[in-house]
């Protein structure tokens, strides 16, 4: 017998073709993407997350993914929502924009506090989800954006950010990228092993999505193994052998802290020769994911508006429903799937950041 409903602050709406069963699970399952970039879009066109915009021109190719209506009406209940650093402005430029984009950040993404809560830790969490509040968890994408921070990470107002990805598409002052753009061939500099440490001291998630072979273990080696790693957004080479994924070893590692690698939407990093061309893509890398670091090591990480093109039945942001359906099909357990849609990045957040132990 299925527990009683998650509070949520609007309807869930079922998408076509999901089945009951799926929707009832949805219904009781806390839901969360560890990678949103949809503040990129508000930035680049003002467009106000708080309304429901569809597709736009593009159909969902690179954006128009998810709003705020979008992502409760879908059953998110919470999702680390990124701002992306441009890493072409100067260092000094890169720091104070990045206080300007924090303060309308929150301002954008807390306008409606009937529906949102900005969430620092795991307490903060409890409280949105019991007044059924989709918990946005602010993070950084590109760390260069806290170079010419007076204290680095210890320097961001609040503790507001919960997560940063070390590096994005280009090499920075910390280390190289993944990317076939990157010039260098080494890996952290020792500027980047002292940001990994002040990010631990802060307790912020060192994300090692996007970071190159050489960078990940070096990052693996400073980190402090107490506190869990994680890779929010990536497929899998296991799968589909890609600059952007990750292999079988970089898995286990994430997995030996006790941390979660989030599957992405992106097709292009999903899609292996002759396999599924819809949501089962995503489900191929999660099983490989469970296979070689277990099932307390999948999770979510869309990267919905971050520039990609999901398979088409993922493009409307209605993902949850349909990943749950797929993964029943596949004989995934009730349990199981609960683990993936938030179970498992969630007992990470209570580890990492708990607040106030006494609402845990």
């Amino acid at each position: 017998m299925l527990p009683e409903p998650v509070r949520r602050s609007a309807p869930l709406e079922q998408p076509e073709g999901v089945s009951q069963q799926a929707m009832d699970l949805l219904s009781v399952s806390d839901v969360i993407d560890l990678h949103l970039d949809s503040f990129i879009v508000h930035r680049l066109t003002g467009r106000d997350l708080q309304q429901r915009h569809g597709l736009g021109a593009l159909g969902g190719r690179f954006f128009g993914h998810l709003d705020v209506p979008t992502a409760i009406a879908s059953g998110l209940t919470g999702g680390m929502w990124s701002i992306t650093t441009n890493p072409f402005r100067t260092a000094a430029s890169r720091w104070r924009v990045f206080q300007d984009n924090l303060k309308r950040f929150v301002a954008q993404l807390s306008g409606d506090q009937r529906h949102v809560a900005i969430v620092r830790n795991y307490a903060e969490w409890l409280r949105a989800r019991q007044a059924g509040l989709h918990a946005c968890m602010p993070a950084i994408q590109g760390g260069n954006a806290l170079e010419a921070a007076p204290n680095g990470a210890l320097s961001i107002p609040d503790d507001l950010i919960t997560r940063v990805t070390l590096v994005h598409l280009t090499d920075s002052v910390y280390g190289p990228t993944s990317s076939p753009l990157s010039l260098r061939r080494k890996g952290l500099t020792a500027a980047g092993k002292a940001f990994i440490e002040q990010l631990n001291e802060a307790r912020i998630f060192v994300d090692l999505a996007h970071i190159g072979a050489r960078g990940f273990w070096d990052a693996v080696d400073v980190h402090d193994g107490a506190q869990p790693l994680l890779a929010t957004h990536t497929g899998v080479c296991g799968i589909k052998p890609h600059w952007r994924n990750l292999d079988d070893a970089q898995i286990r590692a994430v997995a030996d802290t006790g941390g979660v690698v989030g599957i992405i939407f992106q097709s292009d990093f999903l899609r292996r020769r002759g396999g599924p061309r819809d949501v089962n893509m995503v489900v191929e890398h999660m099983t490989h994911v469970a296979n070689v670091g277990g099932d307390d090591c999948v999770a979510i990480g869309s990267d919905y508006d971050g520039a990609i093109v999901p398979p088409t039945d993922l493009r409307d942001g209605f993902a949850p429903a349909r990943l749950i359906d797929a993964l029943l099909q596949h004989g995934w357990t009730e349990t199981r799937i609960q683990k993936v849609l938030a179970g498992n990045f969630l007992r990470c957040f209570e580890q990492i950041r708990p607040g106030d132990s006494s609402l845990s």
